[in-house]
This record gives C-alpha cells, structure tokens and sequence, in this order.
C-alpha cells in the first residue's frame, strides 16, 4: 500500500508550513449480489469467464471447484456463498472470475460482474461501518463512499483465509 508523505513548504514571512501529499490506491471494482467490492489491483492476476469448472471433492462449499489457466491448477471460490449470499437467480448468466495469487496459489473469485478501476485516496476509506454484516466486516478494510454507492474494501488475504 502506498504511504502518505508530507512535504514541508516555504510560506511567505517566517516559518514553515506541511503540505499533506495523500497517497492513493488503485482498486478492481467487483459486483456480487448488487454490492460494489473493490480489490487492490496488484493483487489481480487475471480477470476471466470460466469455460469449465470441475468440481473438487470434500471441498469446503464456497469452493465451486478449479480450472486450468494457462497451465495452472486454480481454486474457484464463489464469492456468493463465502458471503453469506444467496444463489443467483439466473445461475445460467455468465459469471466472471477475479484470479488473484495468494502464496504460491492462484484462487480465482467467481463475482457477478466486473466494474471499473478507481483510483482513490487513502483518505477515502473509512472504517467498518458497526452496522456492517459480521462476516462482511472479518473480509473488510474498511468502505469508500461513492457517487450513489458504497464500495467495500475487500482484504483478500482474510478472504481466502480457510478455517
């Protein structure tokens, strides 16, 4: 993540004055069940429709299964059910994969669609509203307020973090 710097100025007459130099943070934004998500984007590895998912036995239920990129065994995770969500309604409509790397694994999140990139201050996230979901909040690094929506940082690390 980016820091913020200070940048001392001169002003006129005596003394000195600090500017705040705000960083800012690139981020994927991601829709799951009408929610904006937004992903750090040196965490993407890929984005995708996925072909062919194959199922893995005895995997935990948000584990839709794995496919194959470019050589590459990869976990899908359907972001849905690790959040608590329900199906979607129209589970034939074309779902797209985030593939982010985490270790030395590749986990591909299957998402409803795939926004924008935006680039905001760090000063724009704000902490976990207390209203939020307890399970959203434990994925969450906090929320930015958008025009006409809420994006909710997500920390991929605690995300893809199985019990």
């Amino acid at each position: 993540m980016n820091q913020v710097a200070t940048v001392p100025q001169k002003q006129s007459g005596t003394g000195t004055a600090v500017a705040r130099v705000s960083a800012e943070q690139v981020f994927v934004t991601i829709y799951v069940h009408g929610q904006l998500f937004g992903i750090p984007v040196e965490r993407v590895q890929d984005i995708l429709i996925p072909e062919k998912v194959a199922r893995i036995p005895l995997a935990p239920v948000e584990v839709a299964g794995a496919i194959n990129l470019r050589g590459r065994i990869v976990t899908v995770i359907e972001v849905r059910k690790r959040l608590g969500l329900p199906a979607p309604k129209d589970p034939k409509k074309n779902v797209m994969c985030v593939t982010v790397e985490q270790g030395n694994e590749l986990y591909s999140m299957m998402v409803d669609s795939v926004g924008n990139v935006h680039s905001l201050s760090l000063d724009a996230i704000e902490p976990n509203p207390s209203t939020l979901d307890p399970r959203w909040r434990s994925v969450s690094q906090g929320v930015v307020r958008l025009e006409g929506e809420l994006m909710v940082v997500m920390d991929v690390d605690a995300f893809l973090k199985f019990e």
